[in-house]
């Protein structure tokens, strides 16, 4: 599983965060992304949970997952 932000659609409400802070991070300019360490790289088993809680709480499905 991967995971990305969809910039045209993300909010910056912060609920990813707050529910994986392990994952995505609020950035110095407001806006909330992918931390480097997981772009384009499988999450582990153990955080694959509050990355899928994070994608059905996004308000504006911002957060794309990817088999």
């Amino acid at each position: 599983m991967k995971v990305s932000i969809d910039p045209t659609k993300c909010i910056a409400c912060g609920s990813c965060v707050a529910i994986c802070p392990e994952v995505f991070e609020m950035k110095e300019d407001g806006t909330v992304d992918v931390k480097s360490e997981w772009k384009g790289k499988d999450i582990p088993e153990e955080l694959r949970a509050k990355v899928i809680e994070a994608h059905d709480m996004c308000p504006v499905t911002a957060i794309v997952i990817e088999d």
